[in-house]
């Protein structure tokens, strides 16, 4: 059973493949990595346009023809691309990186606090929450840039520093957005003593549902 992982950033590709071999390693995977999807969204004024939109589907399209039995996208920031693509493909499970996280959460219940490394996450992801969802956001910020750097104790760092305030703010989970941040979650958990959730953690677990795996 052949799942496509569709990347926008590099450091999402080892933590997805890392669960799925945990979980499923029955699963035959395969990457795709377009690391200026993120670079453009950062720098394009026309945030998700027309031109993203038929990015998307060519992925999309490309992995399909391949034999995949679902796609999953693990970039968080450009969920209406993904959406879009998923609506022409009614046939298979055409999954936004967020979508099994955001369920986990709010089956959780309480107050939910989200973290993101990327700041257009936290513009694009929050409304794909339910109405009436107790939220909180926090952009760790430099993180993602530390990450980019190699040095992977900041990035934990700052993710535990926002997880911190979002704790003390009275949240009672903790939801990590970016694929690149679950390397952070037993660390997070230590520090706040909540639950955490990751994208590649519910993920997994929606497609083998999905697929009946």
């Amino acid at each position: 059973m052949r799942i496509a992982l569709i990347h926008a950033l590099a450091h999402s590709v080892a933590p997805i493949n890392e669960e799925l071999e945990r979980r499923w390693p029955e699963a035959v995977r395969m990457n795709l990595l377009d690391d200026s999807l993120s670079a453009d969204l950062a720098r394009n004024g026309a945030g998700l346009d027309a031109t993203m939109h038929q990015r998307f589907e060519d992925l999309t399209a490309y992995a399909e023809r391949t034999g995949a039995r679902a796609i999953l996208f693990t970039c968080s920031a450009f969920g209406p691309c993904i959406e879009a693509a998923a609506a022409r493909r009614p046939h298979m499970p055409v999954l936004k990186p967020n979508e099994a996280m955001v369920a986990d959460a709010v089956a959780h219940g309480g107050h939910v606090g989200l973290i993101a490394s990327f700041g257009p996450t936290l513009e694009s992801m929050p409304p794909e929450f339910p109405p009436g969802t107790v939220l909180a956001t926090r952009l760790a910020d430099g993180a993602l840039e530390a990450l980019n750097q190699g040095d992977t104790e900041r990035h934990d760092a700052l993710v535990i520093e926002a997880a911190q305030r979002l704790a003390d703010q009275g949240c009672d989970v903790i939801a990590l957005a970016q694929f690149s941040m679950a390397r952070a979650q037993m660390a997070v958990h230590r520090a706040v003593g909540l639950p955490v959730l990751t994208t590649p953690g519910s993920a997994v677990r929606l497609l083998r549902h999905r697929l009946g795996a």
